[in-house]
């Protein structure tokens, strides 16, 4: 079951997606990210053990951002990650958002869910202020990819 993240998540979402940032995978998280931000986060729960989380940045008037979406390597292919990220669609839907978009190394994931290929250069400049903080900025390796919904 999906639900929104509390305040005592916080550590094992941050221990989930810092174990794929260590391979380079994604972008390392600190505690007081998780804890500013845990209104955005939600996790997918199962006899009071989290195995995954996704989180949905509302980014613009009509865009959004699914972020730190990571599922212990163990539980892959149980399908925790599709239905966090149609949680997070839903949740874009919601709130009236009309497109989402993730900057990932795992395209083929997303576009199983109807998300399409896009040049990063066509999101608002205002995504690329969280890009300045990266350390892998300007040389990003992701690709980005978008829905509409």
């Amino acid at each position: 079951m999906v639900r929104n993240a509390i305040m005592k998540d916080a550590k094992i979402i941050q221990q989930l997606v810092n174990s794929y940032a260590k391979n380079g995978e994604m972008l390392p998280l600190s505690i007081n990210e998780v804890y500013e931000n845990i209104l955005k986060y939600f996790v997918y729960e199962e006899d009071d053990k989290i195995y995954g989380c996704c989180a949905l940045f509302p980014s613009w008037e009509d865009l959004a951002e699914i972020r730190s979406l990571a599922v212990f390597q163990n539980e892959h292919k149980r399908g925790i990650g599709r239905i966090l990220v149609e949680h997070c669609i839903k949740k874009a839907k919601e709130l009236g958002i009309t497109k989402v978009f993730a900057l990932t190394y795992k395209v083929e994931f997303f576009e199983k869910l109807g998300f399409k290929i896009i040049d990063k250069e066509k999101l608002p400049k205002k995504i690329w202020s969280d890009c300045l903080k990266c350390s892998k900025f300007p040389d990003c390796d992701e690709i980005a990819v978008i829905k509409e919904i």
